[in-house]
Order: C-alpha cells, then sequence, then structure tokens
C-alpha cells in the first residue's frame, strides 16, 4: 500500500515505516502529524485518485526531528561592472516517519 500525499508545493511517493526530508512543519519533535492533502493511495492493486485529493484519507506520521538542509551558494556577477556578489541559502527541514495511511 502506498499513497502520494503533497506537502510544502512538493509531493512524495510515500509508504508505511519510510523516513522523509520535508518543508519545516510547525509541529514539536516527537508529536505525530497528519498530512491531509493525499492526492492517491494504492491499496493492492485498487487505485483511488483524487480531484485534487482523495475523499477521507490521510497519512499519519511521526515527527522525528528538525535540521537544516546543506548549503546552497549563488554566484551573481556583472562583467566589466566589478560587480559581484555570494548568496548563501540553508532550507530548513523536518524529519518524519510515516507511520500509517488510512484510505
Amino acid at each position: 500500500m502506498y499513497a502520494v500525499l503533497e506537502t510544502g508545493s512538493k509531493q512524495y511517493r510515500v509508504a508505511a515505516g519510510d523516513t522523509l526530508e520535508i518543508e519545516r512543519l510547525e509541529t514539536e519533535a516527537g508529536k505525530p502529524f497528519t498530512f491531509d492533502r493525499v492526492l492517491l493511495v494504492n491499496n493492492g492493486g485498487t487505485v483511488a485518485v483524487g480531484a485534487p485529493t482523495v475523499a477521507g484519507a490521510t497519512v499519519t506520521a511521526d515527527v522525528v526531528a528538525h535540521k537544516r538542509g546543506e548549503k546552497k551558494l549563488t554566484f551573481k556577477m556583472k562583467r566589466r561592472k566589478g560587480y559581484h556578489k555570494t548568496i548563501g541559502h540553508r532550507q530548513e527541514l523536518t524529519v518524519v516517519k510515516i507511520t500509517a495511511i488510512n484510505a
């Protein structure tokens, strides 16, 4: 059994027991979290596709930890002008472990 869920404007294919790094959730570590935006559920060959979401389907996960991703560097430069600038960004992430898919 697997499901496709949407969080942080990204889609993830998940099954029970999977561990994901997703965009930061406003939930404390160690607490459960329920994803309501389930786009597809496959239950042993029976596929339910939502328009846009599957009615009544949820995915339950435990929040394992909060962390920051690797640093991404961007370099801006305008030739012959003496202008150059380095910009860095680190994404705030949440590690979740999928516990159950409720269809």
